[in-house]
Order: C-alpha cells, then structure tokens, then sequence
C-alpha cells in the first residue's frame, strides 16, 4: 500500500514538474531592450515564466537559428537577417488567430517590414530604428569648436576630423552589414550594393580611420557614451537615447546628441518571431501578443527610447520621444534613409573577410 501511495505521489510530482516546465517561454532578446516591468507584467498576467536571455549582435542570433534546437521560444532578428532565415527554414509562420493585438500595428511600418516576409507571415515588429552618431556636445565642440555642426558622417569617416576626436574615444558598432554600407554611402556609392569593389572601397575607408577607432563594439557604448567614457560612437538610434537618459539620470554633467546624418542612414525593423522547433509554441504567441498590447509597447519605448510600430501605442508615448527627430526622423531625412540588403553566402564571406581586416588593422 505505502508502496502504490509512494508511486503515485511520485508520478503525481513528475507530471506537476512536467505542467510546470511547459508553462514557459524562452526569449532571446537584445539587451537593454524592454522595460524593466515587461517581464512581472506578463508573468503575474499569464501566470507563463519567462527565461530571457541577451545577445548583441545579429550574427550572434543568426548562428543559433541556423543551427537549430536552440531551445527558444521567441527571438528578435534584424528585419534583413529574418528574411535570409526564414528562406534557410528557421521559423514557423504566426497564427494571426492566436494574435488580435496585430490590430494595434501600424499599416506602413508593417508594410515596409513586408519587404523582407511578405505578407507578415512569419513575424511582427518589436522595435525599429535607424543606425547612427551618437556623441558627447561638450566633447565636440572642445576638440572642434563650439561652431561645429554635427550633422555628416564626416565626424567618422574623414580621418582629419575623427583623429582630433581620438583621445576622447571613437566607437562603432561590431556590425559589418551596417558599417560597411554606411562608409560605401560616404562615398557616394550605393549602401545596397552586392559589389565587391564597393565594399573594398568601403572597407579602405575604415580602415583609414581605423587608427583612431577605439573600438568595435555592439552594447559597451550606451554605458561608456552615459559615463563620458568616448565622445563618438556609431550606435542604434535608441542605445544612444538610453545612454542620454542614463546620463541625465546620474547628473554626471555628461551631454549626448544623436544625429541621422545628412547623407542617409540605414534604416532597420527588429522582428517578433517563433523558431520553428520552438518547445512552447503557444506561450511564445502568447507572449508576442502581450508585447503588442498598446500600453505594453508604449512602456518599452519610453523605457528604451526606440521606435515602435504600434500605432494603437503612440498617444501613449512620453511626447519627447514621439517629437525626436533622432527617434521618429523628420520626412527629408526618411527619405534619406535605406534598407539592408539581403547578402548571398559568396557576399557574406566577402564582407567577414574585409570586416576581419579592418577590425584587427591586418
């Protein structure tokens, strides 16, 4: 009898452990980028765990999904690295039954993240923004005069102006498929472009200002930028906003600016999307559909100061951020801005290979 009762009550636990591990979500997120209640909110309103990991770059993400069973449930690709996983087979298309906060979403921002998954099947907008300066006012004009308008990537790309800015600290993000195009858009060359030459001249760019570039780096900015720790850096539009905020909050006297420069800037989408092999695939619909309440988004963003593609969201919205031209950009300069470019395996080796030179100067 003790027997039969010791079985069951062991059953009994393995099933309740079994219940109790299925009820949760495995997110891989970018760090620093959701507010600091998203998680308790959700947790207390689902009654769902959430397990959130960070990665920092795109490459990072890209090599797990690619490699498949990483185990998680939802994970934020750049629009451009969404598109070339979903052709490599990476993720299950959403049921939009299971979504009635996609209402919320705003039409055109959708519609331009359709361009690289038609139709939105397979994932929805968390966060957009654009790729560009951010830098210490003081530091600048200190070293270039208070006269000097940062408003061009000559501040980056032109080595007699970066090298006065050297001891200060220049910093750009370890991203070679926005850096590249970026140094290729200076040159008047299209950012778009699968050229090889292109990116060689891109990369000779760099490497002329690699010299006073103190280092490459793709989150150690928005601390280092807030403490005065570097004067320049080229950052994601609401890293640089976080490290104003973290200024103004410390009172350390530090002032940031960002600026999309006047010759362009990359424009990208950060999507919501569920792994195909995903272990938790209604919790995951689940928590995407959270993220999408209205109040939900409007919270992220004036936490983390990006750009959102929750219309439903934006009367929400702390009005200094919605009147940003650094986080909502102006109609010249989003005229002025580009999309990424898909690469082909021959162009990804072309680009790591160039991108490997200029960060290591060999």
């Amino acid at each position: 009898m003790k027997r039969t009762l010791l079985l069951a009550t062991v059953a009994t636990v393995v099933a309740g452990s079994a219940i109790a591990q299925d009820n949760v979500v495995n997110v891989y997120n970018w760090s620093d980028y959701i507010a600091e209640d998203t998680i308790e909110k959700f947790e207390a309103a689902t009654g769902i765990k959430v397990v959130y990991d960070v990665f920092d770059s795109n490459e990072v993400l890209e090599a797990k999904m690619l490699t498949g069973s990483s185990g998680y449930d939802v994970v934020v690709p750049t629009s451009d690295f969404l598109q070339r996983q979903i052709a490599a087979g990476a993720y299950q298309p959403l049921d939009k039954s299971k979504l009635p906060n996609l209402a919320n979403m705003d039409a055109d921002l959708m519609a331009g993240a359709a361009v690289y998954d038609a139709d939105n099947e397979y994932a929805t907008i968390y966060m957009w923004g654009t790729t560009g300066i951010g830098y210490n006012v003081g530091a600048i004009a200190e070293r270039l005069g208070e006269d000097y308008e940062v408003n061009s990537w000559d501040l980056v790309f032109n080595p007699e102006i970066v090298s006065k800015l050297a001891d200060c600290g220049v910093t750009m993000l370890d991203a070679p498929t926005e850096i590249l195009p970026a140094a290729m858009n200076y040159l008047g060359l299209d950012p778009r472009s699968t050229n090889k030459a292109d990116f060689e001249a891109g990369a000779a760019l760099l490497e002329s200002v690699r010299p006073h570039v103190r280092y490459f780096h793709s989150s150690q900015y928005i601390n280092d930028l807030a403490n005065g720790d570097v004067c320049v850096s080229v950052g994601w539009s609401g890293d640089v906003f976080q490290a104003l905020y973290r200024a103004e909050e410390s009172e350390n006297g530090v002032e940031i600016g960002y600026v999309i420069p006047d010759e362009g800037a990359l424009q990208w989408f950060d999507m919501l999307a569920i792994p195909v092999d995903a272990p938790h695939s209604d919790n995951a619909h689940t928590f995407i559909n959270f993220i999408m309440d209205a109040q939900i988004t409007a919270d992220i963003t004036n936490y983390v100061w990006y750009a959102n593609g929750n219309a439903a969201s934006m009367p929400m919205v702390d009005p200094e951020i919605t009147s940003d031209p650094g986080i909502f950009p102006t109609e010249a300069a989003s005229a002025k801005l580009w999309s990424s470019k898909v690469y082909d395996a021959r162009t990804d080796r072309v680009v790591t290979r160039l991108w490997t030179k200029v960060k290591t100067g060999q």
